[in-house]
């Protein structure tokens, strides 16, 4: 019987490109392809790239060049391989065997056979390929990708070029992998898009079946089915939207986690505009206050850039402001950085480093204060953790307002009969800016 041939496989970028990478190592593992961990023995090596900023770009070229240099035989998708950028990395890399487009499973599929022929068909009894297929995630969680692509054209994001305008996967579909990762032992998905308020619009909310249930193809319909897995369900990049109020309530019934991440970027409303951002005059302040009201136990994280051009000092000002009135949990900064090919390059009036560096110095001054002053609230009261590392000292998890890789950590001093994927009720201890401790 023939061997199967390998592929090496480098993943870089988002949770979305992350997904990307999981359904391409799983349909290379139906076409009885192996996944190889190191470079020696694959015959080919697929980089995923990620090309949002200069720096994702640089990361993402300086794999190729790796991948190039230990293997020889590379193949390039992702952000990278499309449009202008695709030209970028020919320049940089012209020995690349070939390049496809973010989102281009097929294509990748075909320039592996084109390049390293499999002649080996896998066999059902064993070549084991997981129902829920190839997760590059811990077992215990998974992201879940609603969608593709944006409608937005924000002034200092590049997605709709490289990713396209929005395309929702009807309800039916998203619902039965959810339902598949959730039966393979997953305890928690993390919903992910470029915009999952936006989710359904494209198709016009249309109408599909999950489970022989009709739904409809929109976002309180999605969040209603998954809260009815029974597991832990956390929405990523959601904007602001009136609609989105009738998610609070799933919130509070415990449907859902009451976690949202809301990519807010600024709170001068002069900013917003020049931004083109969505939803920049809506009463933002104002619905969070709401959302509070109805589900006080509610995570808000989002990010925030100092620095686009023109950004004044009293419109930085109102920026500060608008985070300490706000009192958002979770946030993270970025000054901002020019990224090839985004409508903000041309503005006028731009921020000088220095500027940027003390302007961001100063606002992760504020939110560390405001993140300590939240999670000291917790001390004393006994919060739901789900266990993601056991320790010699302990165990690492997160709370029902922690995501992981971005958000912060609950240490866990007894670790006794615990592994990953555990929830459990622990009282809080102690807590610093960032991260809690229990007993």
């Amino acid at each position: 019987m023939s061997q199967p041939q390998k592929v090496g496989f480098v993943s870089l970028g988002c949770p979305k490109a992350l997904v990307d990478s999981e359904r391409i190592l799983t349909q290379l593992r139906f076409d009885g392809y192996e996944v190889s961990p190191s470079y020696t023995d694959a015959g080919v090596v697929i980089v995923n790239t990620c090309g949002f900023i200069d720096s994702a770009k640089e990361e993402s070229l300086a794999a190729i060049g790796e991948a190039l240099e230990e293997n020889g035989r590379v193949l390039v998708t992702g952000c990278m391989g499309g449009g202008e950028q695709a030209n970028l990395v020919l320049e940089r890399h012209p020995k690349v065997l070939g390049i496809t487009g973010p989102a281009a499973y097929e294509e990748v599929l075909s320039e592996v056979r084109r390049v390293l022929p499999n002649p080996h068909k896998p066999d059902p009894k064993l070549d084991l390929i997981p129902a829920q297929g190839v997760k590059l995630t811990p077992r215990h969680y998974a992201y879940l990708k609603i969608s593709e692509g944006c409608n937005h054209r924000c002034q200092f994001c590049i997605i709709p070029s490289l990713r396209g305008d929005l395309v929702s996967r009807p309800i039916g579909d998203v619902m039965r992998e959810a339902e598949q990762l959730a039966r393979s032992g997953v305890k928690e998905l993390l919903v992910i898009s470029q915009d999952t308020s936006a989710y359904g619009v494209d198709i016009k909310y249309r109408t599909d079946f999950w489970d022989g249930r009709p739904l409809k193809s929109d976002l309180i319909n999605l969040a209603t089915a998954l809260g009815d897995l029974g597991i832990w369900v956390r929405l990523h990049y959601v904007y602001p939207y009136p609609h989105v109020d009738n998610i609070i309530p799933l919130m509070a019934e415990g449907k859902i986690l009451p976690y949202l991440d809301i990519p807010l970027q600024h709170g001068s409303p002069s900013v917003l505009k020049r931004m083109r951002r969505p939803a920049a005059a809506e009463k933002t302040l104002d619905r969070i206050k709401a959302w509070r009201a109805v589900c006080p136990d509610i995570t808000l994280r989002s990010t925030f850039i100092v620095g686009f051009p023109g950004e004044t000092e009293a419109e930085f000002e109102e920026l500060l402001g608008f985070i300490k009135e706000a009192s958002l949990d979770r946030v993270g900064c970025f000054k901002y950085s020019a990224v090839e090919g985004a409508a903000a390059n041309l503005l006028d009036n731009p921020v000088s480093e220095a500027v940027k560096e003390e302007r961001w110095h100063r606002f992760m001054a504020l939110q560390q204060e405001i993140s300590s002053a939240r999670l000291k609230q917790k001390i004393g009261h006994s919060l739901d953790v789900i266990v993601d590392e056991i320790t010699p000292d302990g165990a690492i998890g997160r709370s029902k307002g922690d995501a992981p890789e971005i958000d912060g950590a609950v240490y866990l001093r007894d670790n006794t009969g615990l592994q990953p994927g555990n929830i459990v009720s622990r009282k809080v201890t102690d807590a610093d800016d960032y991260d809690l401790w229990t007993d």
